[in-house]
């Protein structure tokens, strides 16, 4: 069984895991693409838009991010999921407003900072606008970004793209709320000019401190929220001429602040991100660690064993057996848990995790308290 706390930001679900312990985070999870699937699911899972990882750092960061889409795909970056994490282990660590965290993500680093309020400001870094690393087949267009017209089902978009270590298109439209996202949205997703899909935002320009938009995320489909694509968002608005620098942008599940500073030309996104339960992920039911048996066939297939011994992934080759059991890489691992299992009773191991649990709900709730009390002196 496993612990992890669900976290929202602006409806932006995510369900997070604290591995920074962790001896071997990749066999202590064994998140491969099926089970995250699982778990994301929000009738036969717990639900959410993706499953983060706080891990061990691999460079001089203080910590790494992993974070996997709901179709079990791995993402570079998510702005509401890292002021998700932020929070996290804000209440994990009981820490006050005013820290900070190094954290290290395939976008790059990324520096949460938890404000006073609760709510969190996070260095987003510089925008990607050069066509290879956003990355597009779109040219650079003369507002200096990537543009072009897109053409799906016979509808033609005006368009811009933008890279926060993931992709974006932007597409300005005079009534957002017009837009069939439904359609549209993976059609774009999968365009030929993405060669490796890309998020789809659809924004209308109220003022020029005041966006509107609507997501389509890569892996997710439509959500309430998207922190990387209001940070696109703005630049392509700006560099279009349709915004400031700097913004309020509403989205179907609240408002992100993005400011695009001149002089650092570093992009600061704040917005909320809150708790939304604490649980225990149960073992996977069989169907998610086995394949399923085709009609075809009533014995499955065995699956070959791989060339080379270091590309075995426990997870996925050996579900029917151990492809090395005279060398297999995750005997110690298991041999670990079955110590802790025969050394346990259940009823111990739930009383583990749930004063887990508790000790972060109670840090939790006594730094709310405290800053209560200041707001009301």
């Amino acid at each position: 069984m496993l612990a992890f706390s669900k976290y929202q930001g602006l409806g932006n679900d995510f369900l997070l895991v604290d591995g920074r312990e962790a001896a071997d985070p990749q066999e202590l999870f064994g998140l491969d693409p099926e089970r995250v699937r699982w778990i994301c699911d929000r009738r036969f899972g717990v639900g959410g838009d993706g499953v983060i990882l706080a891990l061990p750092p691999e460079g001089d960061g203080e910590l790494r991010m992993r974070i996997f889409n709901a179709d079990g795909s791995e993402a570079e970056m998510c702005g509401n999921g890292i002021r998700c994490l932020a929070r996290f282990l804000a209440d994990s660590d009981g820490d006050q407003p005013g820290r900070t965290w190094q954290v290290e993500t395939m976008a790059g680093r990324m520096v949460p900072e938890l404000l006073a309020d609760g709510t969190v400001r996070v260095d987003m870094g510089e925008p990607f606008l050069v066509p290879e690393q956003v990355p597009t087949t779109l040219a650079i267009g003369a507002a200096g970004l990537p543009q072009g017209e897109l053409e799906v089902e016979g509808v033609s978009f005006g368009a811009a793209a933008a890279g926060m270590g993931n992709p974006h298109l932007v597409i300005p439209v005079e009534e957002v709320e017009a837009v069939d996202l439904e359609r549209f949205g993976p059609l774009l997703e999968v365009h030929p000019a993405f060669p490796a899909r890309t998020n789809v935002h659809f924004v209308q320009a109220l003022s020029p401190d005041h966006l509107v938009m609507r997501v389509w995320e890569r892996g997710a489909g439509p959500t309430l929220a998207c922190g990387t694509g209001a940070c696109a968002t703005l630049v392509a608005c700006h560099r279009l001429g349709l915004s400031a620098r700097s913004a309020r942008l509403d989205l179907p599940g609240g408002s992100l602040w993005i400011d695009w500073e001149s002089g650092s030309n570093h992009l600061f996104m704040t917005g909320p991100a809150e708790p939304v339960f604490d649980g225990v992920l149960a073992p996977p039911p069989a169907s998610v660690v086995e394949p399923a048996i085709t009609p075809e066939s009533s014995q499955p297939s065995q699956p070959s064993r791989p060339a080379e011994p270091e590309d075995i992934s426990c997870a996925t080759d050996c579900v029917q057996g151990c492809q090395r059991p005279d060398n297999c890489p995750s005997a110690e691992a298991r041999r670990r848990v079955e110590e802790l299992l025969e050394s346990r009773s259940l009823d111990d191991l739930v009383s583990l995790a749930a004063q887990s649990l508790e000790t972060r709900t109670q840090a939790r709730f006594s730094r709310d308290r405290a800053g209560s009390d200041r707001a009301a002196e």
